[in-house]
């Protein structure tokens, strides 16, 4: 499978000229959907059928960041106007009607999704909330319970699944300790490997999850160097030898300001560390052109695990 180990984003309702170009004669491995692509319902289909026809693939990866509440692209269309936490607060109160709501919630979002023809998900937020959670996690994240966020987020992975959508679960291996806003600054996150194994570590562990995004954060005692999306020590020792994570690895945002590199430098630093994709998400034509003609091709394992998930989408 040849298509670049990259996740594109685009700048308005329509395709330019230069995006259909891109798209049908360059290899994005996806494309991900922002409000400012969004307008309407039969827009965002048109959008996502035009984006098919142009990469020739029926099957081609379109992904969305709808969690709910404070993090919904899709609010023109669809109101959700609910957080992964107040499931969090339910399932404390009563498991069995938690679950069950839940299960409904995310079969009809899921429905939504695939009237749209949007085939990924990047939910569920495993981030184990702490009292100092900065408020850029906050309420998206389901829990200071660790086993709560593990239970719901292996529900939402099972039922997007049964819906032919895939989850990405994230910011892997943990964000919930960071007091600050990776799209503003570099987290720093001074907890020794034992707590955090034992804390922010716990969702993340064996998860059936296809897809897994990164947090931009520098664990000082992991990393002096590093973040976790440039960390190979973190992603080889901890994401793929201790969770056990066997999917595909996106990096986060790769024009976030935790990120101290120009975005060619950020995306490669990715790469090299063992992101299998790097996501671009501002939508600058030129920055997406770029991006594309200096990064490599998919790897065979993650030409692998896309063969899958195409599989899977069946």
């Amino acid at each position: 499978m040849k298509c670049k180990a990259l996740i594109i984003s685009l700048s308005g309702t329509k395709l330019s000229k230069m995006e259909k170009v891109l798209l049908s004669e360059e290899k994005p491995w996806g494309v991900i959907l922002f409000k400012r692509n969004l307008k309407s319902l039969i827009q965002i289909k048109n959008l996502t059928s035009q984006i098919r026809k142009l990469t020739k693939n029926k099957k081609f990866p379109i992904l969305i960041d709808e969690e709910g509440e404070k993090v919904s692209r899709l609010k023109k269309i669809v109101h959700h106007n609910i957080s992964a936490n107040f499931f969090g607060n339910l399932y404390k109160e009563n498991k069995t009607f938690c679950s069950k709501l839940f299960k409904h919630y995310i079969f009809s979002l899921s429905k939504i999704l695939k009237i749209l023809g949007i085939n990924i998900n990047t939910i569920p937020v495993l981030d184990v909330l702490r009292n100092n959670t900065h408020r850029i996690i906050g309420n998206r994240g389901f829990s200071k319970d660790k086993k709560i966020v593990k239970k719901l987020g292996s529900l939402t992975v099972r039922h997007l699944r049964s819906n032919k959508i895939s989850g990405v679960i994230k910011h892997i291996p943990g964000h919930g300790a960071s007091v600050s806003d990776s799209h503003k600054k570099l987290p720093r996150i001074s907890f020794d490997l034992k707590k955090l194994n034992e804390i922010d570590f716990y969702p993340f562990k064996q998860s059936e999850a296809k897809f897994a995004m990164t947090a931009h954060i520098l664990y000082t005692k992991l990393d002096k160097k590093y973040p976790v999306t440039h960390s190979k020590k973190i992603i080889n020792n901890i994401i793929r030898k201790k969770l056990k994570f066997r999917g595909i690895l996106i990096s986060d945002d790769i024009s976030m300001k935790a990120l101290k590199y120009d975005l060619i430098t950020n995306a490669k630093k990715s790469l090299d560390a063992g992101c299998n994709l790097a996501l671009y998400c501002a939508g600058k034509i030129n920055d997406n052109l770029k991006l594309i003609k200096s990064l490599p091709y998919i790897d065979n394992f993650t030409s692998k695990k896309t063969s899958e998930f195409y599989k899977f989408l069946r």
